[in-house]
């Protein structure tokens, strides 16, 4: 939005009001968007702290890396886990139904989205890490790229061997259903 129409809407008081978005608009929370609207005209404030989404229940299990709660989408942060239809898949899924199995799950999101779903990390309620158990039991991979190598030291020595189709995605080198 151009600077004329910020000053135009502050000062004259006109236009939408600001709790209300489009579709096509980021989901962003009201403060941080009156925030950046007024560092974009020049009224120096404080950064705002950073909202964090907590969403806590049971979850369904999808695959090795997607769960369920609340019947929100979310995909686990950091990890590449084998689709279901891929060796290890199934292995993958039901690793992680016996993990989630009568647990209330806690899941903190993160902005971004992946394929339709909601990025999070997610916890047991003892505080282990969903992503970080399946990463052990090397039924999953760490994902470089989206979490900058934390769970690369838990890997068994064949995992990326075991799992070298998900190795092969995560490469470019392999296009699955949702990539297409």
């Amino acid at each position: 939005m151009g600077l004329f129409r910020m000053l135009v809407r502050l000062f004259a008081g006109r236009g939408r009001p600001q709790s209300h978005r489009t579709a096509t608009e980021p989901l962003q929370p009201l403060f941080l968007r009156t925030h950046v609207e007024r560092r974009a005209i020049g009224i120096n404030l404080p950064q705002p702290l950073p909202m964090e989404t907590i969403l806590r229940g049971r979850c369904w299990v999808i695959d090795g890396d997607t769960i369920v709660i609340n019947n929100i989408r979310l995909r686990l942060a950091g990890i590449d886990a084998p689709e279901l239809d891929h060796p290890w898949g199934q292995r993958s899924k039901w690793a992680l139904v016996q993990l989630c199995k009568g647990q209330t799950v806690t899941a903190r999101i993160k902005p971004e989205l992946s394929y339709d779903r909601m990025v999070a990390e997610c916890f047991l309620p003892d505080g282990r890490d969903l992503a970080a158990e399946l990463v052990r039991s090397g039924l999953a991979l760490d994902w470089p790229k989206f979490s900058g190598g934390k769970y690369r030291h838990l890997e068994p020595e064949d995992a990326r061997r075991k799992l070298w189709r998900a190795q092969a995605r995560q490469r470019g080198r392999l296009r699955t259903q949702d990539d297409r």
